[in-house]
């Protein structure tokens, strides 16, 4: 398998780090494996520095065979990178950062256990902030990139391959490990075959609303264990639950959750699409549209609060957003021209939207109504000069 060696500018994320160590003693930067944390963090902290901790690294290990020793005298930026193989570094870390006059700050990289982070939350309250990251953004793609970033996702080595089958090799890869070895040594007892079905299963339900009852009796499990499953997965960065909005507006809305399997590469392994004429045909190509415009939006946009709306007469926005005051829907539509909906001019009224937007893949911007614009993916994510 074969990969470009260009390298990916990744400054919107280089820069919230940055933005993040300034302000916070501890700063966590969370995401899945292979998602690019080490090389990001080593444009902080170079892998060579003794500020620079590798936990999968025996030097590193011994290293830290006495943490308070090792850490103390340390000034400047330290790094710790996968955390979670060493929990009991928490407390030491709160101790530290607790220091008056401050010495060192400290950027930990791990996966988004459910353990984990109830461990960092208890014993690094008021002294950590989380940053997530999830692969490459469209922003630093470009728009250029916007057709093979949809097919491939935002993994870098899934990205950069060399073919498209060399992408999916990878991708497929990638499931197998993670479900057979990253999944237990997050603490994960669940047998990764179950996982692996669930997995299908939510790639199959992807852009749905969440039904417990119907996957339930499709794997043959009770309710709880796929309420279960579901929240591991999203605790891990693959599956995105999205909550819905309502209010007392005289209608009948719905009140589950929208699930969607959140890199839109995993979700075409899930799904058998391979390369580009594969995914215009599929039957859930508009699915996978939505998906991957709600996911580039919401990295984009970082909105204080982020919701879908549905009513069952029918009407849907799908992204009901709140940021510095202001009401944004969002609608993704994968269509040439997409054109005024009745269920936009209800979403507009009945929520009283500050805008409304509908993204699409095309380039052109144009007006369709007072507060209700057509704006190109690229160009909402700020992609398109790339």
């Amino acid at each position: 398998m074969v990969f470009f060696m260009a390298v990916i500018d990744r400054r919107t994320d280089f820069e919230l780090v940055r933005t993040a160590l300034k302000r916070s003693r501890v700063v966590a930067l969370l995401g899945p494996r292979q998602c690019g944390k080490t090389t990001l963090a080593r444009q902080f902290v170079p892998v060579e520095s003794l500020n620079y901790f590798d936990l999968e690294d025996p030097a590193s290990l011994a290293r830290l065979s006495e943490p308070d020793t090792a850490l103390r005298s340390l000034k400047g930026l330290v790094v710790i990178d996968e955390i979670q193989r060493r929990p009991d570094l928490f407390p030491l870390l709160r101790v530290l950062a607790d220091r008056n006059p401050l010495p060192a700050r400290f950027l930990i990289l791990g996966s988004a256990a459910p353990e984990l982070l109830k461990q960092s939350s208890e014993s690094l309250a008021g002294r950590l902030e989380t940053v997530p990251l999830e692969g490459f953004r469209l922003d630093d793609l470009g728009a250029a990139g916007q057709a093979r970033h949809w097919l491939r996702g935002g993994f870098p080595l899934s990205y950069t391959a060399r073919t498209e089958l060399d992408s999916l090799t990878w991708r497929r890869q990638f499931l197998q490990t993670f479900l057979e070895r990253d999944m237990p040594q997050l603490g994960v007892t669940i047998p990764s075959i179950a996982l692996r079905r669930f997995w299908n299963m939510v790639a199959h339900y992807h852009g749905q609303i969440w039904n417990a009852a119907e996957l339930a009796r499709a794997l043959s499990v009770n309710e709880s264990t796929v309420r279960r499953y579901l929240d591991l997965m999203t605790g891990v960065f693959m599956v995105r639950q999205l909550p819905p909005w309502f209010e007392n507006l005289g209608k009948r809305q719905v009140k589950a959750p929208k699930i969607y399997v959140r890199d839109s590469g995993l979700l075409h392994a899930l799904l058998g699409v391979g390369n580009q004429r594969d995914l215009e045909h599929h039957p859930k190509v508009g699915a996978s549209w939505e998906g991957y415009a709600v996911e580039e939006v919401l990295k984009a946009l970082r909105p204080d609060e982020a919701y879908y709306w549905a009513t069952y007469n029918g009407a849907e926005i799908d992204l009901v957003l709140f940021k510095d005051g202001r009401r944004i829907g969002v609608e993704c539509k994968r269509a040439d021209a997409p054109t005024l909906t009745p269920s936009m001019r209800i979403a507009l009224s009945d929520l009283k939207l500050d805008e409304l937007h509908v993204v699409y893949p095309g380039e052109k911007r144009y007006t369709l109504t007072d507060k209700v614009e057509v704006v190109p993916l690229a160009e909402l994510v700020g992609a398109s000069e790339g």
